[in-house]
């Protein structure tokens, strides 16, 4: 039983639900169906789909607002707009988004009752908090959702021709070096600072590039560019800002550039796999792309490419990546060689390192030396 004056875990949680869910718990699954005219077993397809617990047939746990959502999704998937042999794949992907995104929204609220006594004091003063706060979410997620319709829309009507599933794009991947022996090394505070700012210059960086964030994956993230020059210049922006931040560890990178699948916010292929290896085998603050990338970027010149050697890793036995790095002023005539080796020699010149050998397997972030960095991790 709570103590005077504190707040009952029950009573929150069913002023809650009324919220969130627009009324109280009032039918079974069945009912539910039946109200909406849903077959029992499209209505039972949905509710998995969207990524919800099971519930017996029995279990009183669903509300008017339910009826009225099945009624809505059934009939958009019988308008002919969506292919019914994808129905589940799009309910999915609908349903692992926004579940991730009321995630987060639940743990900042979370942290606001728990961080203001005075929010916290009672189940009233939280229910007032969600009621205000509701609308404002669902105002802030609509414009959201409007602009990247918009912005894609405009992406797509510009090449009519082009399959918006199937088109050639540039995919990278850029990771944070030595991730795992971090997680070991700082508590859940300060790790949770270092995602935060690496998310957060990731987006910067990518977005000032005109590049798209298709996923962040923990100490990762995976972008796709239209053009050889921003997702060149997403990677080295990157790269650099990481170097210049002493919050962050140094990253690394792979860069491919074909065909890829697009799928319900996800990307998909072999362009997509060759990025993830040349990552895997890159050292930390160097960025490697595959062939045909480098064929493109070779005629830039604010970019320097250098072929390396053969490398074999999980996929590829024979691949040969370049690596990436922006365009310096160097000697030109007789002398530029001897110049440059002595500029190498005296630690003057970053002389762009080549593997150890000629067969190198998938590395990880722990296993690769990492590069002497003057920074300290504040703690």
């Amino acid at each position: 039983m709570p103590e005077p004056g504190e707040i009952s875990p029950d009573a929150l949680q069913q002023r809650l639900e009324r919220i969130l869910l627009g009324g109280k718990r009032k039918y079974t699954r069945l009912e539910v169906a039946e109200k909406a005219g849903v077959p029992e077993e499209r209505s039972r397809r949905l509710w998995r789909a969207l990524g919800f617990a099971t519930v017996d047939d029995d279990e009183v746990v669903f509300t008017d607002a339910d009826i009225e959502a099945i009624r809505t999704a059934d009939q958009l998937m019988n308008s002919g707009l969506i292919d019914p042999s994808i129905e589940l794949a799009v309910t999915r992907a609908l349903g692992q988004h926004l579940s991730r995104l009321a995630e987060w929204q639940v743990h900042m609220l979370w942290t606001m009752i728990t961080e203001n006594k005075e929010i916290g004091s009672s189940e009233r003063q939280i229910g007032r908090l969600v009621e205000r706060l509701l609308p404002e979410l669902e105002k802030v997620q609509e414009f959201v959702w409007r602009r990247h319709l918009a912005a894609y829309a405009g992406r797509a009507m510009a090449q009519p021709d082009e399959d918006l599933e199937a088109r050639t794009e540039v995919v990278g991947f850029v990771d944070m070096v030595g991730y795992t022996r971090l997680t070991r090394q700082v508590d859940e505070e300060e790790l949770t600072d270092i995602l935060d700012r690496f998310e957060s210059v990731a987006t910067e960086v990518i977005a000032d590039h005109h590049g798209r964030i298709v996923k962040m994956i923990g100490d990762e993230v995976l972008f796709v560019a239209d053009s050889a020059v921003d997702g060149a210049e997403i990677a080295l922006a990157l790269s650099q800002r990481a170097d210049a931040d002493e919050a962050l560890p140094s990253v690394r990178a792979g860069l491919a550039s074909g065909r890829i699948l697009s799928r319900f916010g996800d990307v998909y292929g072999s362009v997509v796999n060759l990025a993830a290896r040349l990552t895997s085998t890159a050292r930390p603050g160097t960025i490697l792309v595959d062939k045909e990338l480098a064929t493109e970027l070779s005629e830039f010149p604010q970019f320097e490419v250098r072929t390396r050697r053969p490398v074999s890793v999980r996929g590829y036995n024979r691949l040969r990546p370049s690596s990436l790095r922006r365009a310096r002023d160097r000697p030109a005539g007789m002398f530029a060689s001897s110049q440059q080796l002595a500029a190498e020699m005296l630690g003057l010149a970053d002389p762009t390192p080549e593997p150890a050998s000629d067969v190198v397997e998938d590395a990880t972030a722990d296993s690769l030396p990492p590069r002497p960095r003057s920074k300290r991790r504040r703690r």
